[in-house]
């Protein structure tokens, strides 16, 4: 259900200024306004979903299937693009600031002012990694 005080949901409703790159009856594409760098992206569905988890899993599909094209596209296109980074920020904890689903689509390039870091420390065994695989394969329902 759309919110009046999601910036998303107003872009979607046509009262806020938007440059689209794409839309159709599930998803819009458009340039952020914030880029990281020029030619910088976002899919987002029409219909509101906070989270991921809300989201109806076609329209998800849907989103990745246009940033897949778009992708391609901005590395047809004339903006510097050597490499594509597809994000999606799912929570506070990972770092969602506009909590309407959106997946950005950043293109890269050697020496670009993208940062992205992880602590990637030691592998864990595998015993760990089957207990943890074992707890979450007991939440995931039928795809």
């Amino acid at each position: 259900m759309p919110t009046d005080d999601c910036i998303f949901c107003q872009i979607v409703a046509g009262a806020s200024p938007v440059s689209v790159v794409y839309r159709d009856d599930l998803v819009i594409a458009f340039m952020d306004t914030r880029p990281v760098n020029p030619g910088h992206l976002l899919v987002i569905p029409l219909v509101h979903a906070t989270y991921l988890a809300d989201l109806d899993e076609q329209v998800g599909m849907r989103m990745f299937a246009v940033a897949q094209r778009i992708s391609q596209a901005v590395r047809d296109s004339s903006v510097r693009s050597e490499g594509i980074n597809l994000h999606l920020a799912d929570g506070v904890a990972a770092g969602q600031e506009v909590f309407h689903v959106h997946l950005h689509v950043i293109p890269r390039f050697d020496g670009d002012p993208a940062i992205f870091t992880a602590n990637w420390g030691a592998p864990p065994g595998r015993t760990e990694l089957d207990a943890v695989a074992q707890d979450v394969r007991k939440g995931v329902t039928e795809v």
